[in-house]
């Protein structure tokens, strides 16, 4: 019993760290993941491990194959239209009501910082980190706990259908600036221009998912 409510209470904070590691590009669509390799990563017992997955398993971020393993979940077109329809909504709305001086606003000067470093060494993976951070201090502007719980999954979500693509500098190098133009409408105070720009901006970065994602070779 005691080894049941020590699993129980652990598998949360394992599901976050997993998460946290496919918001971060650390783990790719498709991957098997290693129970052995894990358990020993994250030092903590197989039993915690699979409860984390089973968590994960229900956000449809893993998926688990009889006789195969646990696999990280590949996205579909669907879950990318809906992913990005959800963004709109929680992200527009969050810059729209947004306080100027609201401490997530220093994180997004911050992300839009080292991202412009990260491109001049081309470097797109973590442009495609710093851009991830930006968006979920965008989130953070609406001072709810629960909200950032439910970006976080969609975040995971959002980065294995980058982690599809091929091309990577033509997935983040447009929204580097993108980014920084919405920052300097947010911190002049014009809220509803930058959540106006935002919307724009996210039905941009839909079309370009996409389109990308329409010329995947499924044989490959």
């Amino acid at each position: 019993m005691a080894e049941q409510d020590t699993v129980s209470a652990l598998a949360p904070r394992l599901a976050e760290e997993i998460r946290d590691m496919l918001i971060a590009g650390e783990l790719k669509p498709g991957q098997r993941l290693s129970e052995a390799a894990l358990s020993a990563g994250l030092d903590v017992s197989r039993n915690s491990l699979r409860e984390a997955f089973r968590l994960l398993t229900k956000e449809n971020l893993l998926r688990h194959e009889p006789n195969r393993g646990v696999f990280v979940a590949t996205p579909s077109m669907a879950s990318i239209i809906d992913i990005y329809r959800v963004r709109r909504m929680i992200e527009c709305q969050a810059l729209a009501k947004a306080y100027p001086k609201h401490p997530a606003v220093v994180r997004m000067r911050s992300a839009v910082e080292r991202a412009r470093v990260a491109r001049d060494r081309k470097d797109w993976a973590m442009v495609g980190s710093e851009n991830m951070v930006f968006h979920a201090a965008i989130v953070d502007l609406a001072d709810s706990q629960r909200l950032n719980a439910f970006y976080a999954q969609i975040a995971a979500e959002l980065r294995l259908s980058f982690g599809l693509l091929a091309d990577p500098e033509l997935l983040h190098a447009p929204y580097v600036d993108l980014n920084g133009a919405i920052l300097e409408k947010l911190e002049a105070g014009l809220t509803a221009e930058a959540s106006t720009a935002l919307e724009a901006y996210l039905m941009q970065s839909e079309r370009t998912v996409l389109a990308a994602f329409s010329r995947i070779d499924p044989g490959k």
